[in-house]
């Protein structure tokens, strides 16, 4: 599997797009028009090793929710990200067996050397 999970109307994630190479091959997906389903979920977390992972402490409904005050599990991070897009830590970046997780300096960079070397 060669995909990206995105989201087309975030400034951040079309930066890093327009910065990683030999992309052609994946399909993107905008994850607010066509949302993560529950399989693709899974194979995120098989990859990234838990739901918390992936999961996004800076979307808005975190705070909104008051979430950061509640012990979260496996089960709920998994539910929040099916439940809401803006949950997902994004991008994704899937290629095979590798995955990248977020928009930090460090995972883009390695995104981006992972990619260069292809």
């Amino acid at each position: 599997m060669k995909i990206i999970f995105y989201l087309k109307t975030c400034d951040t994630c079309k930066r890093i797009l327009r910065e990683l190479k030999n992309i052609e091959g994946y399909t993107l997906q905008d994850i607010k028009k066509d949302p993560v389903t529950e399989e693709q979920l899974e194979e995120m977390k098989r990859l990234a090793g838990s739901y918390e992972a992936l999961f996004s402490r800076r979307a808005t409904l975190y705070k909104q929710r008051g979430l950061k005050d509640v012990a979260l599990t496996e089960d709920d991070f998994k539910s929040l990200i099916l439940e809401h897009y803006t949950f997902l830590s994004r991008p994704v970046i899937i290629d095979g067996e590798t995955i990248f997780v977020g928009n930090s300096k460090a995972t883009v960079h390695a995104a981006i050397k992972y990619l260069s070397s292809k």
